[in-house]
């Protein structure tokens, strides 16, 4: 019987708050930490970099955005190591420019952000061995989308059996909706901060679904998947302005990665400062979030 090594991989880990969270699971885990980008070269420079710090990450090339490359890293991982024991879905991309349509942030933010997520879940969540983590990024700014929401999407995002169609249906209208200029009507955000944080709550309520399929599929595999903000974060999509070191804001997603086999949980759940924030309309944001909607 083949005897395969524990991995760790990251989407997106180039640069950025991926890169860090790379850094420090290769620190703490134990095992191989695969850290992934959509540029070979840019991929290859990062874990150059993390060599000439003594760590020892493998790289592999992947594009969220492609099912072809998911699928092929999905191959590369069931021959090296039979399985999975640690995903990070960081990948993902936000729009700094007030001058571009919002139907294109929607239509490109929502493609990336969400559906390319869903789309590595789909291949990548068979993988995870038992007493697996996952942790899916997401951010606070998804909070705030949800209170920017009518109260019957609200009612409907909140929902504890809201099914993965569903969910797919809602982020299809909501790009669709733009797209007609009717948003705001249906009841959608419309803040410039709307294309991004609406991503984000996709990615809180699929957390929520994808969680709910595990225990129901792998009852007894103890496996833990949740959300997390790594909160203001100063990085190329955070700005200099940001409150928080690229190591401080791997802190919780790492946290998340690395519960301990006998930890009971949190499940499901979106995690902030590594605890656990409720997901409902009157959840208190912090004080940040309205700095950083500000600027």
């Amino acid at each position: 019987m083949t005897s395969y090594s524990r991995v760790a991989l990251v989407t997106g880990a180039n640069r950025g708050i991926g890169w860090a969270i790379v850094r420090s699971l290769c620190q703490q885990f134990s095992g191989d930490v695969v850290l992934t980008a959509r540029d070979a070269a840019r991929g290859h420079a990062a874990v150059q970099q993390l060599q000439a710090e003594g760590l020892s990450p493998r790289f592999h090339l992947l594009d969220i955005c492609n099912r072809q490359s998911i699928r092929a890293l999905r191959d590369f991982l069931l021959k090296e190591y039979g399985g999975l024991n640690v995903l990070v879905n960081n990948a993902g991309i936000a729009f700094k420019d007030d001058r571009t349509s919002l139907h294109f942030q929607a239509e490109m933010t929502m493609k990336t952000n969400f559906f390319g997520t869903q789309d590595v879940c789909t291949e990548l969540l068979p993988l995870v061995r038992p007493q697996g983590r996952v942790v899916n990024l997401s951010s606070t700014l998804s909070l705030l989308a949800l209170k920017c929401c009518s109260p019957e999407l609200q009612r409907k995002f909140t929902s504890d059996t809201i099914t993965e169609e569903e969910l797919v249906g809602l982020m299809n209208k909501f790009v669709k909706d733009i797209r007609n200029s009717v948003h705001q009507k249906e009841g959608w955000p419309h803040q410039k901060f709307a294309a991004y944080a609406m991503t984000k709550l996709g990615i809180n309520v699929l957390s929520r679904i994808q969680a709910r399929k595990l225990s129901e599929q792998k009852s007894g595999d103890r496996i833990l998947l949740n959300a997390c903000c790594p909160g203001w974060v100063r990085s190329d999509m955070g700005g200099p302005e940001a409150l928080k070191s690229l190591e401080e804001g791997a802190e919780t997603p790492v946290y998340l990665a690395l519960l301990p086999s006998n930890a009971e949980g949190p499940h499901g759940e979106f995690a902030l400062e590594k605890k656990v924030v409720q997901w409902e309309p009157g959840s208190e944001l912090p004080a940040w979030v309205q700095l950083c909607v500000r600027l």
